[in-house]
């Protein structure tokens, strides 16, 4: 994706904005909009960065607990850090290090 394409990862967007998008997780992810809705259960070690600098993304997963590895460029509270279905989280990424990190610690289910 475009720098030019920066407004699409606005935390304030008007209908001139990509919508949020439906991706299925991967091991490698890339999101197209500030707020990605995520299906399925394969765990993400990677997140390619949408614009080159400081962004923040919002993630939804549906229907299946959602596992973020730290094992690529996503700085995580641990190997295997799992998110809630349906529960809404931050990243942000630092172009420094390269890499993403959550806002906020993981939700592990019981």
């Amino acid at each position: 994706m475009s720098d030019l394409l920066f407004q699409n990862f606005s935390t304030v967007q008007s209908n001139q904005q990509q919508g949020p998008q439906t991706i299925a997780a991967a091991a490698t992810i890339a999101p197209q909009s500030f707020l990605t809705i995520i299906t399925g259960t394969t765990a993400i070690a990677n997140i390619v960065p949408p614009v080159t600098g400081t962004h923040l993304l919002m993630f939804i997963p549906t229907g299946a607990l959602l596992a973020f590895l730290n094992t690529g460029n996503i700085d995580a509270a641990g190997v295997g850090a799992v998110s809630v279905a349906g529960q809404a989280f931050f990243m942000v990424y630092n172009p420094l290090t390269q890499k993403y990190y959550s806002m906020g610690k993981f939700v592990v289910p019981a």
